[in-house]
């Protein structure tokens, strides 16, 4: 059975723009990739646990902030990891520039027997579709799309 992510695609309206909001991996792999390597909030979830349940929880560890709204469940996606993401659509506004994450321990430099913490997210920001695309991990471009998608649907009754 593959890993399984829940994450929550949080969108804003901004004059005529829509955007995204995406946080940056932290640790030294990714300090200096930026192109392909942002996420929408989500993180592994246990079998059984309520995968919404589990996206809210990451995003609070995430980020250190919690939303509330109307979430709308999109289709999974596989990562080329071949980790199954549940993500959910809702509007927000978070605050990028306030985010306060967890941490993880990582022996840095390797095998040289020192380990340091590093924050699970470094940095969020909030994007416009098109930066979204360019910045968002190639396997998450479908959430936008669909994001884009709904929106663009006309709402049943």
């Amino acid at each position: 059975m593959p890993k399984q992510s829940a994450g929550l695609l949080i969108y804003r309206r901004r004059a005529r723009n829509l955007e995204v909001f995406l946080v940056h991996p932290g640790g030294p792999f990714w300090n200096s990739k930026d192109e392909g390597a942002w996420s929408i909030p989500k993180g592994e979830f246990a079998e059984g646990e309520d995968s919404l349940e589990a996206a809210l929880r990451e995003l609070k560890e995430e980020t250190g902030q919690s939303v509330t709204g109307d979430f709308r469940p999109l289709d999974p996606i596989r990562q080329r990891s071949g980790k199954i993401v549940h993500a959910w659509m809702v509007e927000s506004d978070l605050n990028s520039d306030a985010i306060c994450s967890n941490t993880f321990s990582l022996e840095w430099p390797p095998k040289s027997g020192k380990f340091q913490d590093f924050p699970e997210i470094d940095r969020a920001a909030w994007f416009t579709i098109p930066v979204a695309t360019d910045k968002i991990l190639p396997a998450q471009r479908g959430l936008l799309a669909q994001l884009q998608q709904l929106l663009a649907a006309p709402q049943n009754g």
